[in-house]
């Protein structure tokens, strides 16, 4: 039975030492720009809602029309950083998200692939075990005991003919 290769994809020692320097790079220039909030923090402060964005923008263009409006003790110079710069880490943020779904997605096909490919080979050496191939049981009764039996059990070493189903092996 043949099997289906989802994905075919490879990093070169190369490419995976400029990606680490890339994101230590990244790690470099955000450290100590950014902060991490404790759970109980990112509920007190929460996200702000599209609506909310919008009331921040309308805001921001009120106060370029109305200065003398705003009041004494608002930092309009400080409220314009934060603004510019909150637009810029979205964009980041949006970008990193894409790039950290494309690793999770290529991941998750890799995973896949060895998975199938671990099944079919634990399969082949069942056979093996099953036709006194040396060494075959001894690898076989090895790798058995990563299946589950039904009965939520490891099934015992000695019986070599309580292989679990695919079914139960996913």
């Amino acid at each position: 039975m043949s099997l289906q290769n989802l994905i075919n994809v490879s990093f070169t020692e190369e490419e995976v030492t400029a990606l680490t320097e890339h994101l230590t790079g990244i790690d470099q220039i955000i450290n100590g720009k950014t902060v991490n909030l404790t759970a109980s923090e990112r509920i007190r402060y929460g996200r702000i809602a599209n609506q909310n964005k919008l009331l921040v923008d309308k805001a921001k263009s009120y106060m370029k029309q109305h200065p003398d409006w705003i009041p004494k003790f608002l930092d309009k110079e400080r409220f314009d950083r934060d603004y510019v710069t909150r637009g810029q880490v979205e964009e980041m943020i949006q970008l990193l998200e894409n790039y950290r779904q494309q690793l999770i997605d290529t991941k998750t096909l890799l995973d896949h692939d060895n998975y199938s490919n671990a099944l079919s080979f634990h399969r082949k050496v069942r056979f093996l075990a099953e036709e006194d191939e040396p060494g075959a049981k001894t690898v076989y009764n090895d790798m058995k005991m990563l299946f589950r039996s039904r009965k939520g059990t490891i099934p015992p070493v000695e019986e070599e003919n309580d292989m679990p189903s695919e079914e139960e092996a996913a």
